[in-house]
């Protein structure tokens, strides 16, 4: 009947894993559908490349779509694009030239002709600025299929001068109208905008996605009884950034973007990193030996290098402990994992010590009834381990009697504080005395040395 029983939860179990599989394969699925343009395009190329392609002089026209245009340049070799790129680099000359004569006639023209001249440059601006893109692209093909650098950085230095020197040189007029017209056009502002849009969607749908793993990674991780809720919180946290940044470098490999000097970049800042931080990664390291091997979780009262306290928080760098008055102390995690760790309440059960001192003309019997009475009277003192009640020490002052029951961890000063005083109790009723310090001086005089009456 167990096992009957048990057989629909495991049934359960399985299905809420493989609907969780499910789930992610959907939302991997989503993003490569919305990616499938990029690969749909390839194909587009590539059967493009193999039908009737006009020759190069058709992919001079500056009119051709941008899309056709990538499309017409796939099968070309690294000789035909470079003469292509000099073609290109003549038409953008000439409109350049084109640009400058109007901006010429713009800075001699009256008020009232000044519109229209400032329409023609917009005009000519916006076209020659696509000629330019252009020729980036038959330049970014171009080093695809082998290109050396540099015979194909002239072109982007070339481009960057002109546009430096023009901003320089064009009326300042000319240039507001250009950018107000440029931020409403579908090749300028609201192709911006577009993309800028497309890039916050991805970000939320990543964010949604890691979230949604974090959150399933937390409830099996929660089922192990072998891992502490602070390695818990450091996998999930862990595995939400480790996610986001991989979902981001595959979206952006998937848009065409070389992460070869981005990884680059990163493997030098973190070699760079290591020697500028290497205190914090003591303390990292330190942690994660805190989180693997346990020595104490959240809630557990620690003393750590004479600091006693309860754990509040365990992060990769640093221990959070508040002390009994509620003083919160940050110990760096290489001091505590390089210091002795005392748990006290990593155990279930705790032992309570007691000394009660009764003054030598007591009587010992009556005072370990009494104890024992108190003892098992309490409904907080386990029966097992019994409870040790003995005769402890012959004192200067006093006869010491030890008390030592134990009690479940959470009540130990619950039951330390009312032995104390109900053992004090009755021993008063039992005319018990609890002793103190006493000293008995002894005087000894001799003969003659009193005066006599």
């Amino acid at each position: 009947m167990k096992s009957a029983a048990r057989f629909p939860a495991v049934v359960t179990k399985r299905y809420c894993c493989l609907f969780q599989i499910g789930l992610f394969t959907c939302l991997w699925a989503a993003i490569a559908s919305a990616v499938l343009p990029t690969a749909s395009f390839a194909q587009e190329r590539e059967s493009a490349s193999t039908s009737q392609i006009p020759d190069i002089e058709t992919l001079s026209r500056p009119n051709v779509d941008k899309n056709e245009f990538l499309l017409r340049i796939v099968h070309l070799t690294g000789d035909q694009l470079a003469k292509l790129a000099e073609e290109w680099l003549a038409l953008t000359q000439q409109r350049t030239r084109e640009v400058a004569r109007i901006n010429i006639e713009l800075s001699k023209a009256p008020p009232e002709q000044a519109q229209t001249f400032q329409e023609q440059m917009h005009e000519a601006l916006s076209e020659r600025n696509l000629q330019f893109r252009k020729l980036g692209l038959i330049v970014k093909e171009w080093e695809a299929k082998g290109g050396k650098p540099e015979d194909t950085a002239r072109y982007e230095k070339y481009a960057a001068a002109v546009l430096h020197s023009e901003f320089e040189v064009t009326d300042l007029d000319a240039l507001v109208s250009y950018i107000q017209k440029w931020l409403v056009s579908p090749e300028g502002g609201l192709r911006l905008a577009s993309s800028v849009a497309s890039a916050l969607l991805w970000l939320a749908l990543l964010w949604a996605m890691a979230s949604v793993m974090t959150y399933a990674l937390r409830r099996r991780l929660k089922h192990e009884r072998r891992v502490s809720s602070l390695l818990r919180s450091f996998l999930s946290h862990m595995a939400f950034w480790v996610f986001l940044l991989l979902g981001g470098l595959f979206l952006l490999s998937l848009h065409g973007v070389d992460l070869t000097p981005l990884l680059a970049a990163l493997g030098g800042a973190s070699f760079i990193a290591a020697f500028a931080l290497q205190d914090t990664l003591g303390n990292l390291a330190s942690g994660l030996m805190i989180m693997i091997y346990r020595p104490f979780d959240e809630g557990d009262y620690v003393d750590v290098g004479g600091t006693a306290g309860t754990v509040k928080s365990v992060s990769v760098v640093a221990t959070t402990v508040a002390t009994p008055d509620n003083q919160i102390i940050v110990i760096p995690n290489k001091n505590v994992w390089g210091s002795t760790i005392t748990n006290v309440t990593a155990s279930a059960i705790r032992r309570v010590d007691l000394v009660f001192g009764i003054g030598y003309d007591d009587s010992i019997e009556d005072a370990l009834r009494k104890i024992e009475d108190v003892l098992s009277s309490h409904p907080l003192i386990l029966k097992t381990p019994e409870p040790i009640i003995r005769v402890g020490e012959l004192a200067d002052s006093s006869v010491n009697i030890i008390c030592r029951p134990w009690v479940n961890t959470p009540d130990y000063w619950t039951v330390y504080w009312e032995l104390t005083r109900n053992i004090k109790e009755a021993f008063d009723e039992a005319g018990i005395s609890i002793a103190y310090p006493q000293l008995d001086v002894h005087v000894k005089v001799e003969p003659g040395a009193l005066p006599q009456t």
